[in-house]
């Protein structure tokens, strides 16, 4: 796969409520700014889309002083890409034959919209289907809720998996609040679920499916795919 002008496609969600909370919620700023500089410091063509398309809404808690890394205060002060993540393209107007690869952000907001999402599950089909990697890190493994082999069995089934655990869903204290639970999900499709410590980096990779298990993976996920994309 290794070739040059390498391009990828990163994809955002479009959803911000959480659930009837009247809290808002939306893409985790770490997991997108992280795997993006990653990506772009190497070389990286990287598109950015949502459901909706324009600015996909950022999860407010991800951008609390607490939960900033080198990545959140680069992004910060880089009005380009913010320029760009602020007119991200409409998901359902992708070519995946346009791609080498597609990497899914974490954040709540994809339980709700992504995991459910015509264009994007077709879009995960076609890059499977063409031996492309997909990368998705934290909550963003949601995606593959709905999405099946050629087969028509899950896309998951027998291949290991990580995500977002069911003990930093309760420490965040929205067990009950989520639509459904990642862990869950995925050992329900038959995902051979494994994790690490919570909130320490912890990477899966099976074939050319990888996945990350929480905000803090998200760098290591994008150094997979890109160890991928270059071999």
């Amino acid at each position: 796969m290794k070739k040059e002008n390498l391009k990828v496609l990163v994809v955002l969600t479009s959803h911000d409520q959480l659930g009837d909370t009247g809290a808002k919620t939306g893409f985790w700023v770490e997991e997108f700014a992280a795997p993006y500089y990653v990506m772009a410091d190497a070389g990286v063509d990287i598109t950015i889309a949502s459901p909706k398309g324009g600015q996909p809404p950022i999860d407010p808690k991800s951008a609390l002083p607490d939960f900033q890394t080198e990545a959140t205060k680069r992004f910060d002060a880089d009005k380009a890409l913010q320029a760009k993540l602020a007119n991200s393209i409409v998901l359902a107007d992708v070519t995946a034959k346009d791609y080498d690869a597609i990497f899914y952000p974490g954040g709540h907001g994809p339980l709700w919209d992504l995991a459910n999402d015509k264009s994007s599950i077709a879009l995960i089909e076609t890059f499977w289907q063409h031996d492309k990697p997909v990368a998705a890190v934290c909550h963003a493994p949601a995606v593959f809720r709905f999405v099946k082999n050629a087969d028509g069995s899950p896309l998951v089934q027998g291949k290991k998996v990580t995500g977002f655990s069911n003990s930093e869903e309760e420490a965040v204290q929205l067990t009950e609040v989520v639509p459904f639970l990642v862990e869950d999900e995925l050992i329900k499709l038959g995902g051979q679920y494994s994790k690490g410590e919570d909130w320490s980096s912890y990477v899966v990779k099976d074939g050319m499916l990888i996945t990350g298990q929480n905000p803090g993976s998200s760098e290591e996920t994008a150094k997979a795919l890109l160890n991928l994309l270059h071999q």
